[in-house]
């Protein structure tokens, strides 16, 4: 075959629409051998749910990941095709997403028989602490952090909705907002109630329903990072110290391949020398 400029073309191309696809595979290969690993040395079933910005498509698109209903149908599949007296390991990394969708794999952690311990490396934020609030145990990193559970409707606090209403006499208040404090009242209210059933066979339902309220009532701004000593404070059973083996799996979710603006030199433990 005659080796032109065409022929390299093509050669490259093809090359840029099997990269992504190998590599995916050979992440996919290394993430199972991961899972099977921290099942046999845990004796449980490991169900991840990592929402990390992936780079699809041969012209890298980033694409970000969120909770939603077919994350809910997956991990409810799996949960449900868990024998009863099988502990779970469920591995969280999500910014949130759908409270509906949230609120179903709750229920079905919760109502999981056997000890359910949700695992959050790094964060899981708003709908991925509405998650873990339905485990029995929660395990985080000394920096990883849970977050209110407050709902957003269009994209702006209910809680923060409702307070506007509230500052001034009715008449000044127009129709729209009227509208919107009053979704903002009933979401409040649903996020509340879905807290207080996840939560209320672990802990006594005054106590329940005192921190659903904390958080889902525009106590901090969304974003609020909860740290393992606060979500302690707050009544949840929160073990801090990361398994590195749960550390390890998440380095097999990456992200996508952009220059960091940070950088830093491997360690060389002491003692060894330089060849």
């Amino acid at each position: 075959m005659e080796f032109n400029l065409s022929t390299l073309f093509f050669i490259v191309f093809i090359v840029m629409i099997l990269q992504p696809i190998l590599t995916g595979r050979v992440f996919g290969f290394r993430r199972e051998q991961a899972i099977r690993n921290i099942e046999r040395k845990r004796g449980s079933r490991v169900i991840t749910m990592i929402h990390r910005q992936e780079k699809r498509s041969l012209f890298g698109v980033n694409v970000s990941r969120m909770i939603d209903l077919e994350d809910a149908q997956s991990i409810i599949s799996a949960i449900k095709a868990t024998p009863d007296d099988k502990p779970i390991d469920l591995v969280l990394h999500t910014p949130g997403g759908l409270v509906i969708a949230a609120m179903q794999i709750a229920r079905a952690v919760e109502a999981h028989p056997a000890k359910v311990t949700v695992f959050v490396p790094i964060y899981a934020m708003s709908g991925g602490t509405l998650i873990a609030l339905a485990a029995d145990e929660i395990v985080m990193g000394e920096f990883s952090m849970l977050g209110p559970i407050d709902p957003q409707i269009m994209g702006i606090s209910a809680a923060s909705i409702v307070a506007a209403r509230d500052a001034k006499p009715i008449e000044h208040v127009s129709d729209v907002a009227l509208v919107l404090a009053d979704v903002s009242d009933k979401a409040i209210n649903q996020v509340t109630r879905g807290a207080v059933e996840i939560m209320t066979p672990r802990m006594e339902r005054e106590e329940a329903e005192a921190l659903a309220r904390k958080l889902a009532s525009g106590t901090w701004t969304h974003d609020y990072a909860l740290t393992p000593a606060e979500a302690h404070e707050l009544g949840l059973e929160v073990t801090v110290g990361m398994p590195p083996e749960i550390l390890n799996l998440m380095k097999l979710f990456p992200a996508p391949v952009k220059q960091s603006a940070v950088e830093f030199l491997p360690f060389d433990p002491p003692g060894k020398k330089m060849g």
